[in-house]
């Protein structure tokens, strides 16, 4: 029945689905190739001694029931006669025997210490392995994926997910180890006993039949569990984040009802999954227990009471079985556990697969310092190619000028500041430094020359010094201390408890608005760019903040290619060229003044700005 070829086919589909779905633990093994075969050759040792040991079991128990009968032999002649003592009296023999079989349990014992102790130390360099290749995958990535991805999501993966992997090595490991000795077991067995053997094999084959529907199920339960998860995590981490605007608008009911919604699903979930995770082990212990049972009657009632065997070998068979059953047990019920932690396994897969993500590749021409121009040439852009934000887009940025970017919200101003320093690449068009196109040069050494204000400043949760020198490796502090009085935040700096020494907590939570926009200008000043981009520097700040803020932006221009999106036409009266853009285009530029007299968008803009004003 379980040898059909139809039958055959399935087993070996489901072993090659089972090495597919783990083949990511298998490839990263190779980077600790001590630590594996150690992990691998202990288990191996541990089984052939627990083999001795149950060869010499058998020499035991002839021995004892039978002391003045044909003393156990392996065939080995000089370890039969020096080692066994089998030309010596019974009791000598007997405490030879003994003696092998403490021996061989001991370093077995020795040997399980060393499989259990590299099983660990394998799954910790596996999970380290795993956080390196994650890394690289989220740094090589180009933004486009961020932001159709949920940070909670990668998240779980990363913290949650890889977590669950560490559980699925220590089976492996386990499973390798329980495996070897059941092989041994099965080899010991089938040389006392073939035709006992056979109905074992035969009875828990049908037993394993039965089972193996029931690891199915365990399997499918698993992927709804991950998914719930990351959903959980990832409305967890918006919460956390969107906290401020949550009380602000006074949703706790409505943020607690998605919560608890999600909590519940992975309870749902997880529910499922543990029902029928639950049912393997008892149900394969009922079984295992019944077909010990019928073993040992149909031994004595059609073996032993015709002769065919002696007493010593069925009390080693049962012997053998009693101590394979529970280990047949943990076997079915460890891979039904991974079974279960394949939704895990696929949550990390996708993360590091490459075939379905966006990537920029990267030139490999060095960027030192620009010469003449940053052009942009026909350029058309959309987050999603079907949707363009910038279309049909030439715009030349001389070096040394200041270029305003103005227009409405929504005009694509801050995309077109995105595409210079390679968050994206054009859909259609080409930017130029130089006349060379962006793309061929290394994205980190024309990064280097670039320096970025927004307003949307990140602090890290680090102190006010790492933060300004944030990106300019091996700045000192007297050059910290400088950057900090040009953008004119030495002096609430100082006043901060540890002065330039005091960490700044989470995205900055211990600054203001303009605090964050003056470390963020400091950070800037001592990069000492040859491009600067500044993202609306100056919004939603109060006037006094502003002034400040201008007047280091003033600074920090000097000598540099500055592009600026403007959110106060003031602060750009002076550019040397203004660009107003209107649904992704450019439809004016020239001086402030030109495009006043020419009465255009920018006039409109700025009479909107001067009534506002005046009625303020």
């Amino acid at each position: 029945m379980n040898s059909t070829p139809s039958t055959l086919i399935r087993r070996l589909v489901k072993a090659t689905r089972f090495w597919q779905d783990n083949g990511l633990i298998f490839r990263e093994v190779r980077y600790f190739p001590r630590i594996a075969t150690m992990a691998l050759v202990a288990p191996i040792l541990a089984a052939v001694f627990e083999g001795f040991g149950i060869g010499f079991l058998l020499g035991f128990l002839q021995n004892l029931v039978d002391p003045s009968g044909e003393p156990f032999q392996t065939g080995l002649r000089w370890f039969d006669i020096w080692v066994l003592g089998v030309d010596q009296p019974d009791l000598n023999r007997l405490y030879r025997v003994s003696a092998l079989i403490l021996l061989s349990t001991w370093l077995r014992a020795l040997f399980n210490y060393l499989t259990f102790l590299y099983t660990d130390l394998a799954k910790a360099h596996l999970v380290h392995r795993l956080h390196i290749r994650v890394f690289e995958q989220l740094q090589a990535l180009s933004l486009r994926f961020f932001s159709q991805v949920r940070s909670g999501d990668i998240i779980n993966t990363l913290t949650a997910e890889i977590g669950q992997l560490q559980q699925m090595m220590r089976m492996l490991g386990f499973i390798t180890a329980k495996g070897l000795v059941v092989l041994v077991y099965a080899l010991i067995a089938l040389t006392i006993s073939w035709q006992l053997s056979l109905l074992t094999v035969l009875l828990f084959g049908l037993a394993v039949a039965g089972l193996s529907n029931l690891n199915r199920r365990v399997r499918e339960a698993s992927f709804p569990v991950s998914r719930s998860r990351g959903q959980f995590t990832a409305l967890a981490s918006e919460l956390i984040s969107g906290i401020r605007t949550v009380k602000a608008f006074a949703t706790q009911n409505y943020e607690r009802r998605r919560y608890n919604i999600a909590s519940q699903n992975v309870v749902q979930a997880s529910t499922v999954a543990a029902q029928r995770l639950a049912l393997v082990r008892p149900l394969s212990e009922g079984l295992a227990t019944t077909i010990l049972v019928m073993i040992l009657l149909s031994g004595m009632t059609l073996l032993v009471a015709n002769g065919l065997l002696k007493i010593p070998a069925l009390l080693t068979f049962v012997f053998i079985l009693f101590r394979m059953v529970p280990a047949l047990h943990e076997l079915n019920g460890d891979f039904a556990t991974i079974q279960s932690l394949q939704g895990s396994i696929h949550k990390i897969q996708n993360l590091l697969s490459t075939d379905n993500k966006p990537y920029q590749q990267n030139g490999h021409l060095p960027f030192t310092q620009l010469q003449r121009a940053v052009q942009l040439v026909s350029v058309d852009f959309g987050y999603d190619p079907d949707n363009l934000v910038l279309k049909n887009l030439t715009l030349t940025i001389n070096k040394g000028e200041t270029v305003a970017l103005v227009g409405a919200s929504g005009a694509g101003k801050s995309t077109l500041v995105d595409l210079l320093p390679r968050f994206y690449d054009p859909t259609e068009g080409a930017i130029l430094i130089d006349g060379v196109d962006l793309r061929q040069f290394d994205i980190n050494t024309m990064r280097h020359n670039m320096a970025i204000v927004s307003q949307d400043t990140f602090i890290f949760n680090a102190s006010v010094k790492d933060n300004i020198a944030y990106g300019s490796a091996g700045a000192n502090e007297d050059e910290i201390l400088e950057a900090a009085r040009l953008a004119n935040a030495f002096d609430f700096i100082e006043d901060l408890p540890e002065g330039f020494d005091t960490v700044l907590g989470d995205r900055g939570v211990r600054l203001s608005g303009g605090q964050r926009q003056r470390i963020a200008i400091a950070r800037a000043l001592l990069r000492n760019p040859e491009i600067l981009i500044l993202d609306e520097a100056t919004s939603a700040l109060d006037s006094m903040s502003e002034k400040l803020i201008q007047a280091s932006v003033e600074k920090l221009s000097v000598g540099r290619t500055v592009i600026a999106i403007a959110h106060r036409l003031s602060t750009i009266v002076n550019a040397d060229k203004v660009v107003v853009l209107e649904k992704g285009r450019i439809v004016e530029q020239g001086t402030y003044q030109e495009l006043l007299a020419h009465r255009g968008t920018l006039w409109k803009f700025h009479q909107m700005q001067y009534e506002v004003g005046k009625v303020g």
